[in-house]
């Protein structure tokens, strides 16, 4: 059986609106993911983030720093990590996992002390 390439989900060079669509919601996927140290330390224990062309592409994705981009990031640590994985000094440390509970505390604690987390329904006077 053949597939009709006519239907076929994937975006193609006649839509490019629809292909940087795509590829921005996939780098932004990915850029996000960088919160994660658990991710981060599977990433290393399987040697990508030793590879040159990933190392490259991290480069890359700094451009999600710029305030243009940044604004669709939902976990700022994300953009911590990603700066962070600019270093050959961390990509070997996140290797041994030495600091991967660490890393996870300071992300929940920076969720739970978010200035707008506390606010009770009573200190935005919505309660009636």
């Amino acid at each position: 059986m053949t597939s009709d390439p006519a239907q076929s989900p994937q975006v193609t060079t006649e839509d490019p609106r629809g292909a940087n669509r795509e590829k921005f919601e996939l780098e932004l996927e990915f850029v996000q993911s960088l919160a994660n140290p658990y991710y981060l330390h599977s990433l290393a224990q399987q040697n990508i983030l030793d590879q040159p062309a990933f190392i490259n592409y991290l480069e890359y994705l700094l451009y999600w720093k710029e305030k243009d981009y940044a604004r669709f990031i939902h976990y700022p640590h994300a953009l911590h990590h990603l700066e962070l994985l600019q270093h050959a000094q961390f990509r070997s440390e996140i290797k041994k996992g030495k600091y991967l509970n660490q890393m996870q505390y300071d992300h929940w604690r920076t969720w739970r002390d978010y200035p707008g987390a506390n606010l009770s329904i009573e200190s935005t006077g919505n309660l009636q």
